[in-house]
């Protein structure tokens, strides 16, 4: 039975295998701060991909940086929790986290990681390197022993590991890079637009091969950033939409994409053109207007001046949480019309 909600504490617990409270973090400047993330809560549970999508510029990949604790200046963490697989970590102004969970706790696999292999050096080379970088004196042989049983674990041809980077397609380098980032079995894979650069086919063998990582329980559980929502639909559990550096709904991913409750998610939507028979009739719309300057985001709900269900309170006090714990949205339009969804209504 799904219960309401009335505060974020009460849907992101210690129970799940990632959970994150109250994240903060920002771009510090000269003269201003921009706070890309800002009071962001949301978990993962195990077994589970959950997608994260917005718009360019909404905080997706300052957020992936924070979750993966490979954030450097002038990117800084001010504030939060992050609780993954029975560890936590309180986040404080310069105070750097545990290098030991990187690669083992979390891992990421960031924007362009297929660009990440030295042109001068074979594949077996790199996963050496990937081992050495965290476990010290590894032998190549054993590094590489390590990583051709994980590409036979997933039916990449263990020769590939003899290849140079120039003799592979994008694709096979970006199947090769995904399965190398969990060479050290790492609880929770973060993955920042790992499709963006490939093509549909290319795209669909990476989120194929995703979900059997997480069958075979090479990984626990993986965040998947983009903001691809065709591809989300294929490869997510849970959709977060994120809007100008806070999160405003998340849910199961068909009823996000079939019953979305907050204004910014439906126009999200209805901006992109879906390949599938039944909604290749649906009228394409883009979102009006520009994302807000993060360094001054306007008061109340940070989507209201591109809105065209805005109310006077949406433009001063902050929206509330709508919903349950499967699926809530933050949203003062939501509030007023429960359980209904925004499709047609925009």
């Amino acid at each position: 039975m799904s219960v309401e909600v009335k505060s974020i504490d009460e849907v992101v617990t210690t129970d799940h295998l990632l959970s994150a409270r109250g994240l903060r973090a920002g771009y510090v400047g000269r003269t201003s701060d921009t706070m890309a993330v800002d009071d962001v809560s949301l978990y993962v549970n195990e077994g589970e991909v959950l997608g994260i999508a917005g718009e360019s510029g909404c905080g997706k990949s300052t957020l992936a940086a924070v979750l993966s604790l490979t954030a450097r200046p002038p990117l800084h963490v001010f504030e939060g929790e992050l609780d993954v697989a029975g560890k936590r970590l309180s986040f404080e102004p310069d105070k750097a986290p545990p290098r030991s969970w990187r690669g083992t706790v979390v891992s990421l696999l960031p924007q362009g990681a297929m660009n990440s292999l030295s042109p001068t050096g074979r594949v077996g080379d790199f996963a050496v390197n990937i081992v050495r970088a965290h476990e010290g004196r590894v032998s190549a042989s054993d590094a590489k022993g390590r990583a051709a049983e994980r590409f036979t674990q997933l039916d990449l041809p263990e020769r590939v590991l003899d290849a140079y980077p120039h003799q592979l397609s994008g694709g096979m380098k970006q199947r090769v890079v995904t399965v190398l980032s969990t060479l050290l079995n790492p609880k929770l894979l973060i993955a920042d637009e790992p499709t963006s650069a490939l093509d549909v086919s290319s795209q669909r063998i990476v989120t194929e091969l995703m979900r059997e990582m997480l069958a075979k329980k090479l990984v626990g559980g993986i965040i998947f950033v983009t903001h691809d929502l065709p591809v989300l639909r294929r490869v997510a559990d849970r959709v977060a939409i994120m809007y100008a550096g806070q999160i405003h709904e998340t849910g199961p991913t068909e009823q996000i994409i079939n019953r979305a409750r907050h204004p910014y998610t439906g126009a999200l939507i209805n901006s992109v053109l879906v390949p599938e028979p039944q909604v290749r009739t649906r009228r394409i719309s883009g979102i009006k207007g520009s994302p807000p300057d993060l360094a001054d985001p306007p008061p109340g709900c940070r989507f209201h001046p591109r809105c065209s269900l805005a109310m006077d309170v949406c433009t001063t006090e902050q929206p509330p949480i709508v919903g349950d714990e499967r699926h809530y949205a933050t949203c003062w339009w939501a509030k007023d019309h429960p359980g209904e969804p925004v499709e047609g209504k925009l």
